[in-house]
């Protein structure tokens, strides 16, 4: 079995893999980068307590990362538990994506490599991959199979939270699907203007990335915690794929397992 790490800045998303490339189990954790091999390593046992699996079955680990000051705590945890240390996405590792930027490849979050794997591998070229966390990140991938960079704002839950603390007499409110477009009440236009607003956001950029390929019809793929609320209210037809970022991970460990 595989077990599969993504450490983002706000949660850290922990899967289990059969042989057969089936998800046992998914799971999401805090960040927290104060904590210590130890607590980490319990957090990761009590996972699988709860969902009934044993490190035992474990064969090898992938870990993707974000948040350098967990990097190490977090390979010292998973060395302690399997008894050998995990794949790291990064320099050195085989992933098959052509990248073409203008800064050293190594700097794409390893986030975004893994989701592109795995897009590259589930849909039609070319792509346009929004990953929506605590930055919302939209990624082209061309007809040439090559990751052509992208675009970045604020994440849905980042904007809120700025609302909120920003100003005196906004509430701080969840993120969920709004009764309607003109809000009523306070929270109600909140929530419309972050649901609609980011909606009609992701329609305009997508709008004129497609402007620019010369008749080729993208496909257009979602994914990360904040995706199955605004994805449905976009004009342009966009798959929610939750479990991206995961088969990308376990495309990348094959690609290097020896």
């Amino acid at each position: 079995m595989l077990l599969a790490i993504d450490v983002g800045n706000s949660n850290t998303s922990v899967g289990l893999f059969d042989r057969d490339k089936k998800l046992c189990f998914l799971a999401s954790l805090d960040t927290d980068s104060r904590k210590t091999a130890d607590q980490i390593s319990i957090d990761l046992m009590n996972l699988f307590t709860l969902y009934r699996y044993r490190f035992s079955d474990v064969t090898g680990a992938i870990l993707c990362s974000v948040v350098p000051p967990l990097n190490f705590m977090m390979e010292k945890a998973l060395t302690r538990l399997l008894g050998k240390p995990p794949m790291v996405v990064g320099a050195g590792i085989k992933t098959g994506l052509n990248i073409r930027m203008e800064f050293n490849s190594q700097q794409l979050g390893a986030d975004i490599v893994a989701n592109a794997v795995s897009a590259l591998e589930k849909y039609p070229v070319p792509i346009i991959m929004i990953d929506m966390g605590t930055a919302t990140i939209i990624s082209y991938i061309s007809e040439k199979r090559t990751y052509e960079g992208g675009l970045m704002f604020p994440g849905v839950r980042l904007s809120l939270d700025a609302l909120s603390h920003h100003t005196a007499q906004l509430p701080n409110i969840s993120l969920e699907h709004p009764r309607q477009l003109i809000g009523k009440n306070t929270e109600d236009c909140m929530r419309s203007g972050i649901v609609y607003g980011t909606a009609a956001m992701l329609d305009g950029v997508i709008d004129r990335i497609r402007e620019t390929l010369g008749g080729a019809e993208p496909s257009i793929v979602a994914t990360g915690p904040n995706a199955p609320v605004i994805a449905r209210y976009c004009r342009n037809h966009v798959v929610y794929d939750k479990y991206l970022l995961m088969e990308g991970l376990y495309a990348i460990y094959q690609k290097n397992a020896k």
